[in-house]
This record gives C-alpha cells, structure tokens and sequence, in this order.
C-alpha cells in the first residue's frame, strides 16, 4: 500500500509506476483504491463509474478497468457534499456529516470488490487517500491504515519535498500514528526531487534514526506525460508552450473529466491553457466549455464572473466555442431541474445553442463510439470522422436540430447526440479527442479557420501510453529499492 503526507504527495502515480513494474516482471497485478474524492472520473465496458487515477493504474498495470478497482467514488456537488458512488453505481448525494455517518455501511461492499481482486491478482497495489495522519477522520478509517490492516497490507509512506519540508512531514506522519499503525510502515520515499541526491544523504540518515524507518528511495520529478487525477494537477496553473493554436479551458469551479483535453494539449500545433480570470481569456483559436459536476452552480458563476459575456462576444464575433457534457448543458437556451437534482430551479443557458436540458434522478452511464454527421461552418471538416468516448450525466437534453454525432452504446443500441450551428459545437461525450485522427481533425479544422494548412497528423493515443507508462517505471526503477520492496512484499523484511 502507498499513502502519502498528503493530498499530492504523488500517491497515484507511485501506484502507476508500481503496477508498470510488477507487470513488466510477469505479475498479474491490479490497482486498488477503497474510496477515491475526484470530479475525473471514466466508464468501464460494464456500464460503471470509477476514479480516472485507477482507470490510468489499470493501464499500466495492462489489464481492463473494474468499478472493484475504486468501489467508493466521492464526486464533490458542493463544498459541503458529494455523490456518493458504490461499486460504479450513484446510491444519492450526501454532505460531510451525513457521509461520516454512513460511511462504515459500505464497508461489506468494498471488501467484497477488494476480495475479488485478491482472488483474480498475483498483486494488488492500494492507494490511500490525503495523509493517514489526519486524525480527526481516523474513526471507522477504511482508506488509509484501517485499509492497510483489513489488507493485511504493508505501507511505504511518500512524502513531497517539492512543496517543501519533506523531513517534518515525514517524522510528523509517523509520530501521528498509533504504535500499531507505525508498524504498518515498511520504508519511506521521498518524492518530486530536483538537483543533486547526494545534498539529501545527512538528512536521509537522520530521518531513518528519528523514525525507525527505512528510506526507500528519492525519487526524482519525472519527466512522464501520464492523466492527472483531480483538480490539484499542475495542467490547470498555465501554459508555457507556445503553438500556432490557442485553445482556452474554462477553468469551472467545478470542473470535471478535463483530461478530455490532455489529447489536444499533446499536439505540437496546439496551446491549451485553463482559464479562470475573465480578463485573461484573450481572443482564442477555440474556447472550450468542459464537463462539470454542478452544472447549474457553474453556470451562475459564469454569469456573475463575467466570463459568460466573454464567452458570448467571442462566439459573436465568429470565434469557435465547444462545449462537452455540462459545458454543452450551458451553450443551451435553458437548464432547468424540476426533481432538485442540483438543488432545483432554472437558469437562462447562454442561448449559442437552440436546446433546452431537464436534469433526472438517473445517470446515463456508457461508453459509446460512433461518427460526426451534421458539423458545419468551423467544425465542417469534422464531418465523417470516428470518435469514441463515454457518456456520465444526468441530463437530457431535447433534439431541436440535427445531431452532429451518430454512435452505438456498449449495448448496440444506436443513438445520435450534440447540436452545432455555425461555430458552436456541443455534445455528451467525454474522451471525445481520445482518438488520435478525432484530435488532428479538430486541429486541421482550427488552422484552416486561421487561413494556415491543415498539418497535424494523429498521435497512436495507445502507443504514446505505453511509452509513458515504460518511461515511468524506467525512472521508478533507477529511484527506489526494488529488491528491498519485493523483500517486503514476500514479507521477508
């Protein structure tokens, strides 16, 4: 089991590269967290909801995706309360203390999803959550060291020397704990290093005597281009790159799935950035609406921000506006929510889009591949072009004009979806770009708009994958003692 310090202490990717590691050595391995709090979030081929990271750790660990990976989602709505998603499947909206109350319920069924992955896996790699040290939340723990102790499962606990005070996180975690619960930690890794590892060697040697604890390695802040988990990740904080095309991301409060978007950021041509401030929107190639867990509050925000008139004198002036999911609900004439799903009511939508949305109770689940049919003006160049994605909402949304998307649900049911008219596109469908030729066709479709020849080719999304995942597993190996790991994973240290 890996935990961390804290949030962003780079758990998820340690069990990224941990799962790349032990399949390389000919293990069946599967990744495993028992409740995971992201707004990213994917489809499995049974229908069901699970957290982006364990989707990602599924994949370099090279085997399919199971809700049983993550049974407990927790999809923040609000400050206060989150949906609260069992085994893939939404069981109701809850606040804090109400969640806290139930919690210790759910534990049969993500004992049951952890049991049989213990019978299906030579490995299994847990992920805890924030840091075990949070004690106000140690009652009834079943993410990080009451995890590990119905697991029978031995810690390596990482600390982030990135943000500073690596030492003192790591000592204060440790000294936090129950006597029991120290035990649990097998050896310390010190994570997101930059510069000379030999600086660090006095400290290490008195972090081991302070702690009793082993440090397993040092490891250095990768160069690996891998999916980010949540709203921490540092795609978010701005572009440095610089490309023929501008792409700009609304930044939503509550911004969901925008890995949607890590495809386009890949491509050479392309400056993809994420944008919060109305003033910094600037004059973009394209403007991007994302998917959004509260789509009536960050419509509100919208307005009351200033970006909605942005947005709206952008699209005037003939610039191109996508909008994905809760981004294409906004492009709308109305959202409305009869059944309180988002706390009820009805907005005025931005009216680029002809539609209206009904949010429901039930949430379409689905992975779904299919073809751009009805594109026009900007987007024209999408016509015929494959996608293949997923659908996670609870919306409908009324068909006024023809669908520009024709596709098959993971059933075989055939069902069309999204609207465009002139510049404006919308539709459903996450991981849209995750398909290489999907991705240059929308870039082709932006340089020929700015006047320049369509040159951006598709990048192999699985290839470029693997690559990463190897990267990463190439750069954990030189950083940490694997022999000393697996030692402890046969429990002979």
């Amino acid at each position: 089991m890996i935990q961390g310090t804290a949030s962003n202490a780079g758990k998820s990717l340690l069990c990224a590269g941990l799962c790349r590691i032990f399949a390389q050595d000919g293990y069946r391995v599967a990744p495993f967290k028992s409740q995971n709090m992201a707004l990213n979030s994917a489809i499995t081929a049974q229908g069901l909801e699970m957290g982006r990271a364990q989707v990602v750790q599924a994949q370099a660990a090279e085997v399919e995706p199971t809700a049983d990976m993550n049974p407990i989602l927790l999809k923040p709505t609000s400050n206060v309360g989150s949906q609260v998603i069992v085994c893939g499947v939404p069981r109701g909206t809850m606040n804090a203390r109400e969640y806290y109350q139930y919690k210790k319920n759910l534990i049969p069924d993500m004992m049951a999803a952890y049991r049989r992955l213990d019978e299906a896996y030579d490995i299994i790699v847990i992920e805890g959550a924030g840091s075990p040290a949070e004690i106000n939340l140690k009652a009834d723990d079943f993410v990080n060291m009451g995890m590990a102790r119905l697991a029978n499962a031995p810690v390596l606990l990482c600390g982030d020397i990135d943000r500073g005070g690596v030492f003192a996180s790591l000592y204060g975690t440790v000294k936090l704990l129950e006597p029991w619960e120290q035990d649990k930690i097998r050896g310390l890794i010190i994570n997101k290093f930059r510069g000379d590892v030999e600086i660090l060697r006095p400290g290490l040697g008195q972090l081991e005597e302070l702690t009793g604890k082993p440090v397993l390695g040092v490891v250095p802040m990768l160069d690996v281009d891998i999916d980010d988990e949540d709203s921490l990740s540092a795609r978010l904080e701005g572009a440095e790159k610089v490309g023929l095309l501008d792409i700009a991301v609304v930044r939503l409060p509550r911004l969901s799935n925008f890995t949607d978007f890590n495809p386009l950021e890949r491509m050479e041509q392309v400056r993809l950035r994420y944008v919060r401030d109305p003033h910094d929107l600037g004059s973009p190639d394209l403007v991007i609406l994302p998917g959004t867990k509260n789509t009536m509050e960050d419509l509100r925000w919208l307005r009351e921000s200033g970006m909605e008139a942005k947005i709206l004198k952008h699209a005037n002036g003939g610039g191109a506006v996508l909008g994905i999911c809760g981004g294409y609900q906004m492009l709308g004439a109305e959202v409305r929510d009869p059944e309180g799903v988002e706390g009820g009511g009805r907005l005025r939508g931005l009216g680029l889009l002809p539609h209206s949305t009904v949010f429901l109770g039930e949430k379409t689940r689905t992975q779904v591949e299919g073809r751009f049919r009805e594109a026009t003006g900007i987007f024209a160049g999408l016509r015929g072009v494959p996608f293949e994605g997923y659908e996670i909402h609870m919306g409908a949304t009324e068909q006024v004009s023809p669908p520009v998307l024709s596709m098959e649900d993971q059933t075989g049911r055939e069902k069309t979806d999204g609207q465009c008219r002139g510049n404006v596109l919308g539709c459903y469908v996450h991981g849209l770009f995750d398909r290489g030729e999907t991705a240059a066709a929308l870039v082709n479709c932006l340089l020929e708009a700015r006047g320049l020849t369509p040159e951006a080719a598709a990048l192999d999304r699985e290839d470029y994958a693997r690559q990463q995942y190897d990267k990463l597993a190439q750069g954990l190996r030189a950083a940490l003692d694997m022999d000393a790991i697996y030692r402890i994973l046969n429990g002979e240290d």
